[in-house]
């Protein structure tokens, strides 16, 4: 099988999983005060050190949660519910978590505003801007989009929502090990990540919480600083440490790898009759492609290429089984029929030029297929 669906998860790296195998016997919960407990504490502590360090955060400011998914919905009605009232600034095209929290603050009294994007997906600080009111308190853009890589100016809507006086949080699950990423550097008050995006383990992602920034817990406990209680996992944290500084350590070659093996995909895609690309041109993530098939059936398409052996998505793995076309397509002004006639390719690290020429043939296939 040929995977080209790194946008929903990567394998896990053999480097990581020997790594995490180093400390699963460090069994004990790391509150307790016992020697057992103290020495995952102490596995746990390190792991939160060199996150910290890597995305320019301090120790104290890194939550660990359960996925990206938790990190997006702790941001929103954390910060929300400690708040008590106001209004709260988006996009239409954020993670469906998101989405979902938006719509809860909505239910429970909160003022939301969702900035519609171009037709690349992109929205811009001047939107930001406008949308802003008097009891604005938190604006949430992510950083790069989970369908079609586009990229988003967060640093500058982060200065727009400071000089503002409201809070700025950006959903970087898809961003963090793909490209540059600093938490003092984009100025954000918030962040998500997940590990499970960059060659980590699964059930592991992270909240970034900015120093003096006030948060309720949406699960009670005295876990992470009284921020997200339960027991925390030392090996889960230590695999997501060691992924990261991977990710990064490589990055300076991979992206460049990756944008050309990108460029080898776009290329043999959108020479294929009625074949159109989405998300912009150039501001994009490196390893994503989303196309839309003009004339074809999407669910034909898609299970065409997974008989010929390549593995892409429809959309947003969280939203995989739906019968409904992507809120983000139809965002970018996509119909629903061609937004449901629409594909994910992303690439990864061990993803081989062999192997994008072989998928191209077979997409060319699929599409007769298809559209027959």
């Amino acid at each position: 099988m040929i995977y080209l669906d790194h946008a929903a998860t990567t394998p896990l790296d053999p480097e990581v999983r020997e790594a995490m195998g180093e400390v699963e016997g460090v069994f004990g919960n790391p509150n307790s005060v016992h020697r057992a407990g103290q020495a995952a504490r102490r596995v746990l502590e390190e792991a939160r050190e060199r996150v910290a360090h890597l995305l320019g955060a301090d120790p104290r400011e890194v939550v660990f949660t359960a996925s990206g998914s938790e990190a997006d919905a702790l941001a929103l009605l954390g910060v929300a519910l400690a708040r008590g009232r106001g209004h709260v600034v988006s996009t239409e095209v954020e993670h469906s978590a998101l989405l979902g929290a938006l719509r809860l603050l909505e239910g429970l009294g909160f003022a939301v505003t969702r900035l519609k994007p171009d037709r690349h997906g992109l929205v811009y600080p001047e939107q930001v801007a406008e949308a802003l009111r008097p009891d604005t308190f938190l604006v949430s853009v992510m950083a790069a989009n989970n369908e079609l890589g586009t990229l988003y100016p967060v640093g500058e809507i982060a200065q727009v929502a400071r000089a503002h006086g409201a809070l700025f949080h950006t959903d970087a699950v898809q961003a963090i090990g793909q490209i540059p990423f600093r938490m003092d550097e984009v100025g954000a008050d918030l962040v998500s990540l997940s590990a499970h995006k960059f060659y980590g383990p699964k059930g592991i992602g992270a909240l970034l919480v900015r120093r003096g920034v006030e948060l309720f817990p949406l699960v009670p406990g005295k876990g992470e600083g009284g921020r997200r209680g339960g027991t925390q996992s030392p090996v889960l944290a230590h695999g997501m440490a060691v992924a990261l500084e991977k990710a990064l350590r490589l990055l300076p070659e991979e992206a460049p790898r990756l944008l050309a093996l990108r460029g080898r995909l776009e290329a043999g895609l959108l020479a294929v009759e009625g074949v159109e690309l989405n998300g912009h041109p150039e501001r994009r993530l490196p390893k994503l492609v989303n196309v839309t098939v003009k004339g074809a059936d999407g669910e034909a398409l898609l299970l065409a290429l997974d008989l010929l052996g390549v593995a892409v998505s429809s959309g947003s793995a969280c939203s995989a089984g739906s019968l409904e076309p992507s809120h983000v397509l139809l965002a970018i002004g996509r119909t629903r029929e061609e937004a449901k006639a629409s594909l994910r390719f992303s690439l990864g690290r061990f993803t081989t030029e062999a192997e994008v020429d072989r998928a191209v043939a077979v997409f060319r296939e699929a599409v007769a297929r298809a559209r027959g």
